[in-house]
């Protein structure tokens, strides 16, 4: 059995952390943030404070496939969550119109799942990382570099542990980067004379404004959770503990959507929307949060076929991340973990191997997610720009297209190749005297 450092404790780290340490590893998470996780929902909610994560209190959401990964990886995960006041979903139970056949059928299970907000959802994983006997966190721990050892490849550094700020060697058989998407791991394998990765970086332009609020029950979904109108885009998002989130965004670009950021023009545009105005009956328990400067990068550390460093894989928004509007971050991040358990598993004894197998599973399972939401987005926000500007929008986008009719597989296969509905709402002339008051 090996002993590995996972540096960075979000839910994806803790994750990846107990999955190791099931199989038999002596783990240890590093994170720099000090505060531990408070013993309620509402304590996480109101009082955790997690500055190491910009978007802590932005809208997260668990998708089936997190679901489907720590029922399999993890069982009970998801049982805890629940207990803790996540919600369960079923988006089959609000099926479009257009779909008359709504009897049940075999594998309908796969598309539920339970999700809560990131404070609350990272409580009850970090709740359940403390209580394993072979996972160790240590908060308020930040890592400065990596401490090189031996090399198993030639002319390739290899990686045996870490080096904290206040100068503490932490030794390790692996060190995984889970430190998100602010991840300094560029400087790290610089200092180690590591060639340098291959690194793709944009920003993805779009500005975000949510509002949290709680009632008796959750709103009736009748539009879709990410639903395109006019210049703008909404996000309709359960949470736990009868609580959700509206979000309005678009193009960082679009001046007059900064009035957003004041809750009365918040919510006049909501209230605009036919198919989200009633996610408004409920009580805010926050004001508009907004959230700009979201980045867009792919960081692959196997080049040419050749690992820039062994002792070292990086996972979750440490390896890639996108902008947030699909809600997928934690989901792939999980799925990710999943390939590195099974990389550990199958090669942990030949570092350039299992650097060489957990690239390769990469690339084959997940790297699609990235580039999948790099084309919805680049596509999304041409889309706006052309409507903010009075032009005629471009095509729909098959891979928008796509990504719809993934959402709900087989019962939607007879519209896959159909655009997506459109969603009523305000024009852009409407939405500028909305914006005005």
């Amino acid at each position: 059995m090996a002993t590995i450092v996972v540096c960075g404790g979000g839910v994806v780290g803790l994750c990846a952390g107990l999955m190791l340490a099931e199989d038999g590893h002596e783990v240890t998470v590093l994170e720099p943030d000090p505060a531990d996780p408070p013993g309620t929902s509402r304590q996480a909610w109101d009082g955790w404070r997690r500055a190491g994560v910009a978007q802590f209190r932005q809208p997260h959401t668990l998708l089936p496939r997190f679901r489907q990964v720590v029922d399999r990886e993890l069982p009970g995960l998801t049982e805890r969550l629940a207990d803790g006041g996540c919600v369960r979903v079923d988006y089959l139970e609000s099926l479009p119109p257009s779909i008359a056949d709504r009897a049940p059928r075999p594998g309908d299970d796969r598309f539920r799942f339970v999700t809560g907000r990131r404070p609350v959802t990272e409580a009850v994983v970090a709740a359940a990382a403390e209580e394993h006997p072979r996972l160790s966190v240590r908060r308020g721990v930040r890592v400065a570099g990596l401490v090189p050892g031996p090399s198993a490849l030639p002319g390739v550094p290899h990686v045996a542990g870490v080096r904290t700020v206040t100068g503490e060697e932490v030794a390790a058989d692996l060190v995984v980067d889970a430190t998100g998407r602010r991840s300094p791991s560029a400087d790290w394998l610089a200092e180690l004379d590591a060639r340098p990765a291959r690194v793709e970086s944009s920003t993805s332009g779009f500005v975000y404004y949510t509002r949290y609020s709680t009632g008796p029950e959750q709103p009736r979904r009748i539009g879709p959770q990410l639903a395109p109108v006019g210049s703008i885009s909404l996000i309709t998002l359960g949470g736990d503990n009868d609580t959700w989130s509206v979000t309005v965004f678009g193009p960082a670009r679009d001046a007059p959507l900064k009035a957003l950021r004041e809750a009365e023009v918040f919510d006049r545009v909501v209230a605009a929307c036919p198919r989200h105005a009633h996610w408004l009956d409920g009580r805010p328990i926050t004001g508009v949060l907004a959230m700009a400067g979201a980045l867009d990068r792919y960081r692959r550390l196997v080049v040419d076929g050749v690992p820039v460093v062994t002792g070292f894989v990086a996972a979750g928004d440490a390896w890639a991340c996108t902008n947030p509007s699909a809600g997928r971050g934690i989901s792939v991040g999980a799925l990710h973990a999943q390939l590195l358990r099974a990389a550990v598993r199958s090669s942990l004894d030949d570092p350039g191997e299992l650097a060489r197998v957990f690239d390769e599973a990469t690339e084959r399972e997940v790297t699609s997610f990235h580039r999948g939401q790099l084309a919805a987005d680049r596509a999304r926000i041409t889309e706006m720009d052309a409507l903010r500007a009075g032009r005629e929008p471009p095509p729909p986008d098959p891979v928008r297209a796509g990504l719809l009719a993934a959402a709900v597989a087989e019962r939607l296969a007879a519209h896959a190749g159909e655009p997506p509905p459109g969603t009523p709402g305000p024009d852009r002339r409407q939405l500028l005297d909305l914006l005005a008051g």
